[in-house]
């Protein structure tokens, strides 16, 4: 019984035990946290030092979403984000919203700030970093001279100025809380600074936006912000290390030691890794990952040691930017690869922060305001008339120079910089921190309305051709008998109107096979026979030493074709980097050098360039380049993915069919056709250049993605070179321009080509097609459609006395390829679709067949009501395509003939007038 009495003495003992230790009592300790979350109850707002992520979470994601807000309304009038991020932290602050009860508590708790803090400055830190990648030295020393006398003015004008109103700002406001006491000459110098400092990233992306860039007045500002802001953070160092040092010798013991870091990144750490670069091939094929991260770790141990010095971490990063090659584009892959998550989530939380320290409350008297406005005045006006002071002794013209003056005064991101590192230094106090937030917001608002107002583009234009001495300053042309050789060599490509001397072609990746292939049909002919050649050392000399050996000379110019490749400018740093650096760019392109090649195989006279143009800006800077380069055509392809892109990944079988849907494309084709200033040909690639072929037993469909694990059989050589073309002739200004460059293309050997006129019968009552005079200019303002008269016969008899005449001067060589043929029908798309597949795609063997057509803009045929017919049963095709390419086109393209399409538009001037 003993132990029947012990045995459940010690089980009760146990149980007491257990369940003593698991019962919470008010005195016991920390529970772990709710796993619940808000399903328990948790509040996800309310701040827990142990888990600050939810919290961070929450203000990130709101910062994001305010500033994405208001930077849409704000592009629409060319300002850059940094006023949307710098508004919307003041919104965010106390001065808007913060004055609602509760929001500040709620949203961003004092306990909270440092976690935010925290972040912010280490995207800072990786900003500054971003900023010194930017700054090419290279650029710099090249214009050493203009960048120094106008870097200098511009820095040492608001300099002294602002060292002016220091005194006032110092006496004024020293009393403000949260002050350190410091000297005078520290304030000042702070202050100067302040007032001095450009904000290079931000000019950049202004230049870039208002294609500046490739200009005088870019180039000198571009250069003279380099400097300044080198200069700037430099005196910014000694500043904080002033403020930070004990005393005067403490102060000069930081700045020495900078100055050795310094030289330590540029003479020992800058050689070895360009020879780790190098080793690892990342200069020519962009940094690895491994790469990514050293340069990451120089980067925050730089920092880290201006840190410790007594110098603001950021200027660390900085210097580590600044050492960093540019060859081989290797600062512009390496911001590629950094600047998003930098720019996107870390600098909209150091705005954040600045809006939290401006409070617009605090400027409540007149003196406070008195002292906004002149800080503005000074920081503006020191600036502008440093700038176009320096720019006018550097014989520039007054408007350049005020330009000059405009631009060197913009502050931005940099100014906001300086000050939260003033207010952290406590250098300044929360009021005089508001006043010189308000100077940066106005001045770098009224930069870009000020710089397009001072130098339009026409501006521009004009005075690039004063300063080539084409011009008089009223516009008036100069020195006619000069350029009495390039008048001669125009008029004489003007004698013979169906020939193009000068060919712009839009470049695009995803097209280039087949353009190449079409542009090869205009490449002159080579000489035939064996050419003998005989080396330099055995070739016979004639008298003058010159050897007898002689190429025959080219009875006429050759085609001169002048590539342009468009990429698109984003919001990215690394694309206003390459803006800057596009000659580099264009020398390196794939795209352009692989052009280069095809001009050499082809014996075609051939250029290119790259340049980054705004989306929105597409068709602006196409046209600017043809009137620049003085194009008889431009050529465009037409994008086979209907984005602007020519990167994009497109399925093979869904290619066709987003040739056909609307997209930007079809809207920049459409824009640029109506404003093109000379003739313009739109290829539509349908295997243009590659044979037809077979299918054999069972197929599979393929994606751009699974092209690399395609093992396919080698493409055969090309036996049958022939090209068949068919041109249907309506009639009007765009289809003579067609006809016209149907036959330069029927002078290739390799081409046959078959022109049908289509003669619409319209004496039956049951035509589908309608002739319409071509409306007066009152009844083209009103949307009129004019009814045919009898100007309908004038109108037939003037397209076929065009048809005859062209037919009966065909010369003999072409008499053998071109066939000249004629329709009469009541239904003119359902007669020649059918010539057309009776005409084109009947040789497997063939290197691809083309039709041409006019676009038939100001043509007296419409198509409208048998289009529909045809298309509204067949296609999915969107009306763009008809708005950009045409009736006829559309009806070719939702049938899906087997041949590629060439759209013709004639130049204004034709089509106004109306001339044979």
């Amino acid at each position: 019984m003993a132990g029947t009495i012990t045995a459940s003495t010690v089980t009760s003992l146990i149980t007491t035990t257990v369940a003593s230790k698991t019962t919470p009592t008010p005195t016991s300790g920390v529970r772990v946290a709710h796993q619940g979350g808000i399903l328990e109850g948790a509040n996800p707002s309310k701040y827990d030092p142990k888990n600050p992520i939810i919290v961070f979470i929450i203000q990130a994601g709101i910062i994001i979403i305010f500033c994405r807000l208001l930077d849409y309304p704000l592009s629409k009038i060319r300002q850059p984000k940094v006023i949307a991020e710098i508004i919307g932290g003041i919104l965010l602050g106390p001065s808007v919203f913060g004055r609602i009860s509760g929001f500040s508590n709620a949203i961003f708790p004092k306990e909270s700030i440092p976690t935010l803090s925290l972040a912010a400055n280490l995207g800072l830190v990786l900003y500054l970093f971003l900023i010194g990648l930017e700054v090419d030295l290279r650029l710099l020393l090249s214009n050493w001279r203009i960048a120094l006398s106008v870097g200098a003015a511009g820095m040492a004008l608001p300099f002294g100025l602002g060292c002016a109103i220091a005194y006032g700002l110092y006496h004024e406001f020293r009393e403000d809380a949260g002050l350190v006491p410091i000297s005078f000459g520290t304030y000042m110098l702070f202050v100067g600074v302040a007032m001095a400092i450009t904000a290079f990233p931000v000019l950049c992306r202004i230049l870039t936006e208002l294609k500046l860039l490739g200009t005088q007045v870019g180039i000198v500002v571009l250069s003279a912000g380099v400097g300044n802001d080198v200069v700037g953070w430099i005196l910014l160092a000694l500043c904080v290390a002033l403020v930070n040092a004990g005393s005067g010798i403490s102060a000069l013991y930081v700045l020495l030691t900078c100055v050795a870091w310094i030289l330590f990144l540029v003479y020992a750490i800058r050689p070895a890794f360009l020879w780790i670069l190098r080793r690892t091939g990342s200069i020519q094929n962009g940094p690895t990952q491994s790469m990514v991260a050293l340069t990451v770790l120089m980067v925050l141990a730089s920092s880290f040691f201006t840190g410790i010095i007594g110098v603001h971490p950021i200027f660390g990063g900085f210097l580590v930017g600044l050492i960093c090659p540019h060859d081989g584009g290797f600062a512009i892959k390496l911001a590629e690869k950094i600047e998003d998550l930098v720019t996107v989530l870390f600098l909209p939380l150091y705005f954040a922060l600045s809006g939290l320290s401006t409070d617009i409350g605090l400027l409540d008297n007149g003196t406070t305001w008195a002292y906004v406005i002149g800080v503005i005045c000074v920081a503006f006006v020191g600036k502008f008339v440093g700038g176009t002071i320096a720019a006018r002794l550097c014989r520039m013209v007054w408007r350049e120079s005020f330009t000059v003056g405009v631009l060197m005064s913009c502050k931005g991101l940099v100014e906001l910089v300086v000050l939260n590192i003033g207010l952290q230094a406590k250098i300044l106090s929360q009021r005089t921190f508001t006043i010189f937030v308000v100077m940066a917001l106005v001045t770098t608002f009224a930069t870009t309305p000020l710089t397009t107002a001072l130098y339009p583009p026409w501006y521009q234009k004009k005075i690039a051709a004063w300063k080539r001495g084409e011009i008089d300053w009223d516009g008036n042309s100069l020195d006619q008998d000069s350029q009495s050789v390039n008048t001669d060599v125009i008029a004489t490509d003007k004698q013979d109107a169906s020939e193009v001397r000068r060919l712009l072609v839009y470049l695009r990746l995803d097209c280039l096979p087949s353009l190449f292939t079409f542009l090869s049909l205009l490449g002159e002919d080579r000489p035939r026979g064996p050419v003998n050649r005989v080396h330099p050392s055995k070739a016979v000399r004639n008298a003058g030493g010159q050897s007898d050996e002689s190429t025959p000379l080219l009875q006429k110019r050759p085609l001169q074709i002048h590539g342009l490749r468009m990429l698109e400018l984003g919001e990215r740093l690394s694309s206003v980097m390459k803006e800057s650096e596009m000659e580099d760019v264009s020398t390196k392109d794939l795209v352009v050098n692989s052009f280069y090649s095809f001009g050499q195989l082809n014996n075609l006279a051939v250029s290119g360039e790259v340049e980054l143009v705004p989306e929105g800006s597409y068709a602006e800077i196409l046209s600017r380049s043809a009137s620049e380069q003085g194009s008889d055509m431009v050529l465009l392809p037409w994008s086979e993915s209907g984005s602007l892109s020519d990167t994009g990944n497109t399925t093979v079988e869904h290619s066709q069919q987003r040739m056909r849907e609307n997209g930007p494309h079809s809207q920049f084709v459409a824009t640029f056709l109506n404003q093109a200033p000379c003739h313009t040909a739109v290829f539509v690639n349908n295997g243009f250049g590659i044979p037809a072929k077979e299918q054999r037993g069972l197929t599979r469909s393929k994606s751009a993605l699974s092209l690399g694990s395609n093992r396919g059989l080698p493409t055969a050589t090309l036996a049958d070179r022939s090209y068949h073309i068919f041109f249907p002739f309506f009639g009007g200004p765009d289809d003579r321009a067609a006809m016209r460059f149907v036959l330069r293309l029927a002078h290739n050997e390799n081409v046959t080509a078959t022109v049908l006129f289509v003669d619409v019968d319209q004496s039956s009552g049951n035509a589908d097609a309608k002739v319409t005079p071509p409306p007066t200019d009152a009844a083209q303002k009103n949307g009129v459609n004019v009814t045919a008269t009898a100007s309908q016969e004038t109108f037939f008899e003037q397209e076929k006395g065009f048809f005859v005449s062209m037919r009966d001067s065909l010369s003999a060589e072409l008499e053998s390829r071109v066939v000249f043929d004629s329709l009469n029908t009541s239904r003119p798309l359902h007669d020649t679709l059918n010539r057309a597949k009776s005409e084109v795609g009947q040789s497997a063997k063939s290197s691809g067949d083309l039709i041409v057509l006019g676009r038939g803009r100001e043509s007296r045929i419409s198509f409208r009501t048998e289009m529909l017919a045809i298309v509204g049963q067949t296609s999915q095709a969107g009306s763009e395509v008809s708005h950009s390419l045409g009736d006829i086109a559309q009806v070719l393209m939702a049938t899906e003939v087997k041949a590629s399409l060439l759209v013709v538009q004639a130049k204004k001037e034709d089509r106004t007038s109306g001339s044979i």
